[in-house]
């Protein structure tokens, strides 16, 4: 079982607790009426799915019930950091130099 960290209760708790709620950082269109249908696709449906290091939403659904952000790598499915939902994307990995 994971343990994720939710960066509001500030404990690991078990991955039962949490939702993944979808890729973190996406530009939602102000107007979504007058977005085109293959825009309105895009927003909805396409995401990246890179192999490796990816940016999620999550919830805590069975704690403080908040959303935040988290850095998980794809490919070992560890969580190498999680942050408070409205802070920025981190630059570079935590520990890396340079």
């Amino acid at each position: 079982m994971l343990l994720i960290r939710c960066p509001y209760c500030e404990e690991e708790r078990p991955e039962l607790e949490f939702r993944n709620a979808g890729e973190a950082h996406i530009a939602r269109p102000t107007n979504i009426a007058a977005e085109s249908d293959d825009d309105f696709e895009k927003f909805f449906f396409i995401r990246s799915n890179p192999k490796g290091v990816i940016y999620e939403r999550w919830r805590h659904i069975h704690g403080c019930a908040r959303f935040f952000n988290a850095m998980r790598d794809t490919v070992t499915d560890k969580f190498v950091m999680t942050y408070k939902a409205g802070e920025p994307k981190p630059a570079k990995l935590p520990g890396a130099s340079k």
